[in-house]
């Protein structure tokens, strides 16, 4: 089984990631539940403003576990997202953003 490629306290290794998330945690959510193809991005976002948001990141973070073939369970991650959901947020979505490009090209720098 896998690890996370970023540590749950690690939020400040992306500092846009971590500054959209403090302000804007519903649309870092969104994005994260799209990019794992659970919804999309406004209703996901919207969802994680209601008394079920929590249960919604668990599931997303869930999900980004099971794509990545990461150890863990579902009751952790409500555990996580209950107790450090903004880290936990952070941590989902810099695990998506290290993935390469779904077109499968890349931009070369001259």
């Amino acid at each position: 089984m896998g690890e996370w490629s970023n540590g749950l306290f690690g939020c400040f290794g992306n500092m846009g990631i971590c500054i959209r998330t403090y302000f804007c945690p519903c649309v870092v959510h969104g994005h994260n539940a799209e990019k794992v193809e659970l919804g999309t991005c406004m209703k996901c976002g919207l969802v994680s403003l209601t008394p079920c948001g929590l249960y919604f990141m668990a599931k997303t973070r869930e999900a980004v576990r099971e794509k990545k073939g990461i150890e863990g369970d579902f009751i952790n991650d409500c555990l996580i997202s209950w107790v450090c959901g903004l880290c936990s947020l952070v941590q989902v979505a810099r695990e998506l953003d290290d993935e390469p490009s779904s077109s499968g090209q890349a931009m070369a720098r001259v």
